[in-house]
């Protein structure tokens, strides 16, 4: 076990010895190399420092049977078996710190004196030019100690800042006429992964070593999360050196409007990040974690047939990448020596792991035409198979290329003659001499485009088709509103512009609109494939999960076939019914389950943060500019932007690591763990304030843990906010309603059994409070039972909140329970539904429903101490809820439905015809739960979305209204 040759402290790995030592403030910062245990570059085997080339009659042996895993597990891994890639990502000394390669800046030491906010804040205001010389001509301005006077004069010292990898220009030349120049800005790929690599931000949030996760140390079920996590990191750790790193590369394309009134400028952002980067970090668009890498050209070819400027087009765009690029295939080949935030070297290989674009780009980076899988064999007339047809390798497409004995610069005889192989005619592919690059692999599957565009391309369709658009309107009006989710008042067939949000809100209720309306094999076909996107989209996704996929998607393909017979799939303008399955992204998702055993949970390759990215990288730059150049002046303001954040990290990072420390500090155990521990966090609140979102979520997890921790005489008891089992409670300060008699409440809330269900809860309390409650027989106290309390405050709505399902650490929505009482908006008043513990042997979510209850919250409450009372009894500091109980209605040998998937619920009776409700403690609410009302063949036009839950005998649990509510009861 490595230890600190300073203080003698013994660690985990040896990366944990140089954090260690590297903290600026530690007793053991001494830069000493006879105490370094560190492998040193110099002493590294030979063969590692030659060069690398891969060869398959080469490759290493097979390593050893697995050893456990040397790194500190993730917490969301507790209880399951890591298994780490055997001497794989040593560490060498001699490397630079984020702070240390700033510090080489010759105007550093004068910068340290310098106030750097003013030019900070006007360099990153998105103000134009003239709007800053305004500014700096104002009296106010002119008292205050700048360096500049002018916007001109402010933008020339921006750039004598450090830099970050630096622009690069370079006229691409065509083997057929353009109208104008192929003009290429692009950066150097290789300083981009650095820059990454090195980033202070990302110190604690990169994996280096590929990993296998089990759920039992029998190691029979698989765990796919990150990269690392994935069959393709452990087969690409097996051929490169021994001790070696892999740097996984993400690559992204795709055009994008500039502009849309002025001339629709359009540019094509080539976008790069490492996937070694924890994907929950790198998917936040305030990460920063994908760079701009380059602006592809987009040319505009002088040729008598329209087609074939297309095919010079493509052409054009891998002869770009292979400029590009280059330097990411050399050290793909060679290897990289590559220092991390903390100063240790890593010897990296470079390699292609994804590549996030749509279907038509997928095709183009594939070189095959349209109507043809880019990942596999399959063409147009094999979409509709239910299996998946074989792998399209790099081999093979390269070797059909080498086949065709043609001039390549006759693009009109070429491109004919790629018409055998259906090839587009590129004749050589970017990725041809990148080692390890296969295609298949990394034109990884995107939901964005594949998932919820084919929904509402397709699915949406069909049941528009089976209902007609009158119908699913008006039943998608109808649905009660989830606060925090859209609604469609106007249903969901006249949308126009539909994006990914609105699509994924249209999915969360569709299952349930369509059921009992649609033949019974549609309805299957359409639940199936939501099940399909659901599961896919999971970040923790199991060897049992990758079978369900491949479940969901057979059950579609058994039973698509009724969507054809009953005239669903037609042209959207003749209305012409078409008897064929020629849709590409259905064939694309057969790829997704062999695709989470090669590159991990799918959803981490989505194009949503990629597209969000082109905001930043290109939307927001070119608004600064003056229409003109824009790829000349976009290049310039990302500098820019770039510089300033830089500049500002360094800033903060050397303000927390400057204070003096004194003797005696340096007299104690400066070095311990709470001590080590204590600078980590600052640094780390120093980085999360530049580099993560202003707008944080609430968690009221952390809410509750500083209130329980509070002196007892500093906040109010009882506690507004609070944890129970996983779930985090909170109401609001003040009562919607204060010091209401019993009888007012039950009333106005037509509650009219509310004291007896007061007094039943009281003798089930007996003089032990908070005991667990489930609902009971026959009411027992009378309706005028004494209490010995008089008054209530009364809140109209909770808000619930849970952890991630796949991930405790992180939060996951908070969603708002009502219990609002009848008044003149809302006839029948506004009651939600939620899930409630009935047993403490059994929580949530992990046992789905065993053990809980399926409730109608129609009151929550708090007990009030008669006026002139002082301190509390043993019920005044309890939240109540007034619940009424929904029973699961079996379906033949199943608990679900069989067409929906879905929990058919009705409200649970009492004997004597009264519907069952008991008052319970408001701790054991758990989840949200949405409730929809079974609609039948038509749904009745006196419904409403107000009314509907109260008008209806019988109702859905719908499981699709969020994700982790999937995952618990699926």
């Amino acid at each position: 076990m490595p230890v600190c040759p300073k203080c003698l402290k013994y660690f985990r790995t040896a990366r944990g010895v140089t954090f260690h030592r590297a903290q600026p403030r530690a007793v053991c910062n001494v830069h000493d190399d006879r105490d370094t245990e560190l492998v040193s570059a110099a002493a590294a085997p030979a063969n590692e420092r030659v060069n690398h080339e891969v060869d398959d009659a080469l490759l290493p042996p097979s390593p050893p049977e697995f050893q456990p895993m040397d790194l500190d597990p993730d917490p969301a891994w507790e209880g399951r078996v890591l298994v780490t890639f055997p001497r794989a990502s040593e560490i060498f000394e001699g490397g630079e710190t984020f702070l240390t390669r700033f510090e080489l800046d010759p105007y550093s030491v004068c910068r340290r004196l310098v106030p750097f906010y003013p030019a900070n804040f006007l360099l990153t205001s998105g103000l134009s030019m003239r709007a800053l010389d305004e500014f700096l001509s104002l009296e106010a301005t002119k008292n205050m100690p700048l360096s500049f006077w002018t916007a001109k004069d402010l933008r020339a010292r921006a750039e004598l800042l450090p830099s970050g990898p630096r622009w690069k220009f370079q006229i691409v030349p065509t083997t057929h006429p353009t109208r104008e120049p192929v003009q290429l800005y692009f950066r150097d790929a290789l300083d981009c992964v650095e820059a990454l690599f090195n980033h202070p931000f990302f110190a604690d949030k990169m994996d280096f070593t590929p990993f296998r996760l089990f759920t039992t140390a029998e190691r029979l079920v698989r765990v796919f999360t990150e990269w690392m996590s994935s069959d393709g990191a452990w087969d690409m750790q097996h051929k490169i050196p021994e001790g070696a790193t892999i740097c996984g590369i993400i690559l992204s394309s795709d055009k994008t409007n500039i502009t849309n009134m002025c001339g629709s400028k359009v540019a094509h952002p080539l976008l790069i990040s490492l996937a070694n980067i924890k994907m929950k970090v790198r998917n936040k668009g305030c990460s920063h974690a994908f760079l701009l890498l380059a602006l592809m050209p987009i040319p505009q070819f002088i040729h008598p047939v329209r087609r074939m400027c297309g095919v010079l087009e493509e052409c054009l765009f891998h002869q770009c990448l292979d400029i590009v690029l280059e330097p990411l295939k050399q050290a793909a080949r060679l290897g990289r020596m590559m220092s991390d935030p903390v100063g240790n070297l890593w010897y990296c290989f470079t390699h292609l792991v994804s590549y996030i674009v749509d279907t038509p780009e997928a095709r183009m980076l594939a070189c095959v035409r349209g109507n043809t899988s880019p990942v596999t064999t399959a063409m147009y007339k094999d979409f509709g198979d239910p299996h998946r047809h074989p792998s399209r390798t790099a081999a093979t497409t390269l070797a059909q290329l080498a086949s065709i004995e043609c001039d390549v610069l006759d693009v009109d005889q070429y491109f004919a003659a790629c018409e055998r192989f259906r090839l587009n005619g590129v004749s050589h592919p970017f990725w041809r001499d990148w080692p390890l690059a296969e295609p298949s692999e990394f034109l990884t599957p995107e939901s964005l485009h594949e998932w919820h565009r084919q929904f509402w391309d397709h699915d949406v369709r069909w049941c528009k088709h089976a209902l007609g658009a009158t119908e699913l309107d008006f039943r998608f009006s109808i649905i009660p509103r989830i606060t925090g989710i859209a609604h469609f008042p106007n249903g969901i067939t006249k949308l126009k512009q539909v994006g990914g949000r609105a699509q994924r809100d249209i999915q969360r209720y569709i299952v349930v609109v369509i059921a009992g309306a649609a033949d019974a094999d549609v309805v299957i076909a359409i639940r199936a494939l939501m099940e399909f996107r659901y599961y896919s989209q999971a970040t923790t996704i199991t060897s049992i999960t990758c079978d369900k996929i491949r479940a969901s998607l057979q059950e579609f393909h058994d039973h698509k076939d009724a969507i054809i017979q009953n005239g669903h799939r037609r042209r959207e303008k003749t209305k012409q019914v078409l008897r064929h399955w020629h849709i590409p992204k259905l064939e694309l998702m057969q790829s997704v389950a062999p695709s989470i055993e090669r590159v991990g949970s799918i959803l981490q390759w989505s194009a949503d943060t990629t597209e969000h990215a082109h905001i930043e990288v290109i939307k927001d730059p070119a608004s600064t500019t003056n229409n003109h150049s824009y790829d000349t002046q976009i290049c310039r303001s990302l500098d820019r932007s770039e510089k300033c954040r830089l500049f500002d990290t360094a800033l903060a990072l050397r303000g927390s690591t400057s204070e003096p420390t004194s003797m005696q500090q340096l007299g104690r155990e400066t070095n311990d763990s709470d001590s080590e521990s204590s600078e980590r966090d600052k640094d780390r609140s120093v980085l999360d304030g530049i580099w993560t979102s202003k707008r944080k979520t609430t968690s009221f997890f952390d809410v509750a843990a500083w209130l329980s921790v509070s002196p007892p005489d500093s906040v109010p008891r009882p506690l507004r906010t609070f944890i129970a089992g996983s779930t985090a409670i909170h109401l609001n300060y003040d009562p919607s309603l204060k010091r209401v008699p019993i009888d007012i409440v039950a009333e106005r809330f037509k509650l009219p059994d509310l004291r007896g269900a007061l007094g039943d809860y009281l003798n089930r309390e007996g003089n032990v409070t908070q005991n667990f409650h489930t609902f009971g027989g026959q009411r027992r106290s009378p309706p005028d039972v004494h209490l010995p309390f008089k008054e209530l405050h009364v809140w109209y709505k909770v808000r619930l909140q849970q952890k991630a399902y796949h991930d405790p650490s992180d939060i996951a929505s908070t969603f708002t329970v009502h219990a609002h009482p009848p008044d003149r908006l809302l006839k029948y008043g506004r009651y939600d539904a939620a899930i409630m513990n009935v047993d403490d042997q059994w929580q949530w979510p992990s046992s789905g429903l065993q053990g809980h209850a399926i409730v109608h919250v129609r009151l929550i409450m708090c007990p009030v101490l008669p006026r002139g009372s002082s301190g509390v009894n043993r019920f005044s500091d309890h939240f109540l809820i007034y619940a009424q109980r929904f029973d699961i209605v079996p379906q033949g040998n199943s608990s679900v439905e069989r067409t929906t998937g879905l929990h058919v619920l009705k409200k649970a009776m009492r004997a004597s015809g009264s519907e069952l409700a008991e008052v319970f403690p408001l701790d054991q609410l758990r989840s949200y739960a949405h409730v929809i009302p079974r609609f039948g063949r038509k749904a009745d036009n006196r419904l409403t979305s107000t009314n509907c839950i109260h008008s209806s005998p019988s109702f859905f649990l719908n499981k699709y209204f969020e994700k982790d509510f999937f995952y618990a009861i699926s």
